[in-house]
C-alpha cells in the first residue's frame, strides 16, 4: 500500500510539472493572440490559441473530411472516428466539413458577414439590407457566432456533410440525421442547436449538421457560465452590442439542454 501510495505521489508531481510546462509553451507559442488579463483556460473557451501549436489538438486525416488543415481535440477526434468506422458498417459516410475555428478564424467569418463581403445564407447582404447594428448582429447571429464565443473554439464540435437544414430532410441527408440522432450518443455526440421550442428559446436556429463531443463540451459549457462575461467579449465589428445583446446567456448557453 505504501508503495502505491508513493507511486501516486510521484505520477501527481510529474502531472503538475507537465502541465505547468504545456501551460509554458502554450503561452509562448500563442503570445500574439492570448489575452493576459484573463485566466488561461478562458483563453481556450475564447478560441485565442493556435490549435497547430496545441498539444491537446490534432490535424484531423483527410479521410474523415473534405479538406485538409482542419484540427480537433484529441479525445473527441478518437470518439468521432469510432463513430465514423460504426456508421460505415451500415453504408453512411459522415464528413467533418468544419471542426476548430480559433478567435481570429471565427472573426474573419463574423466581419465578412458584417461588412456584407460574404452574404447571408438567405442571399442578403447584411451591411446593405440591415444598417442598424443591433438588427445586422442578431441577424448574423441565426447560425454565426461572436468571436470568442464558438464552441468551434473548443475543438469538440464539428459540422457535419452540408450546412443546410432542407439537405437532411430527405434523401441520403435524411439517412444521415436519422442515424446520427440515433446513434451519435453511443459515442459521446449531441446536437447542441435543436428545433427552438420552450425549451431552447434563445439562441442560433436550429443546425442539423453541427454536433458537440458532450464529455468534454458539458465542462467547457459550464466554465463559460461561470467565468464568461459579456464585457469580456471584443475586438471585433458589432462587439460594443455583446452586454446589450446578453450574449453569453442568450447563445453561448442557449443549446439543446440534452447538451448541458
Amino acid at each position: 500500500m505504501k508503495c502505491l501510495l508513493v507511486l501516486f505521489f510521484l505520477s501527481s508531481i510529474f502531472a503538475c510539472k507537465k502541465h505547468k510546462e504545456t501551460t509554458s509553451v502554450f503561452i509562448e507559442e500563442n503570445k500574439a493572440l492570448v489575452d493576459d488579463t484573463i485566466p488561461v483556460a478562458l483563453n481556450t473557451i475564447m478560441g485565442k490559441f493556435n490549435p497547430a501549436k496545441d498539444s491537446s489538438f490534432v490535424l484531423i486525416d483527410e479521410k474523415y473530411a473534405d479538406r485538409q488543415g482542419m484540427f480537433m481535440n484529441k479525445e473527441a477526434y478518437h470518439a468521432f472516428i469510432k463513430m465514423w468506422e460504426a456508421a460505415q458498417t451500415e453504408q453512411i459516410t459522415l464528413v467533418i466539413k468544419s471542426a476548430t475555428r480559433n478567435f481570429d478564424y471565427q472573426k474573419a467569418i463574423w466581419e465578412r458577414k458584417w461588412k456584407g463581403q460574404t452574404v447571408l445564407s438567405n442571399g442578403e447582404n447584411a451591411s446593405i439590407v440591415y444598417p442598424n447594428t443591433k438588427t445586422r448582429a442578431l441577424k448574423i447571429l441565426e447560425y454565426s457566432s461572436m468571436p470568442g464565443t464558438s464552441r468551434h473554439h473548443w475543438g469538440t464540435d464539428i459540422d457535419l456533410n452540408n450546412f443546410n437544414n432542407s439537405w437532411f430532410e430527405h434523401g441520403e441527408g435524411l439517412v444521415v440525421y436519422n442515424w446520427l440522432s440515433n446513434n451519435a450518443y453511443i459515442y459521446g455526440f449531441c446536437q447542441p442547436y435543436t428545433v427552438k421550442d420552450s425549451t431552447r428559446s434563445n439562441g442560433y436556429n436550429e443546425e442539423k449538421w453541427h454536433w458537440s463531443y458532450m464529455p468534454l463540451s458539458k465542462h467547457y459549457t459550464q466554465y463559460a457560465s461561470k467565468t464568461l462575461k459579456d464585457s469580456m467579449i471584443t475586438g471585433f465589428l458589432g462587439s460594443e452590442l455583446c452586454t446589450e445583446l446578453s450574449i453569453v446567456n442568450n447563445f453561448v448557453l442557449g443549446i439543446n439542454p440534452k447538451c448541458k
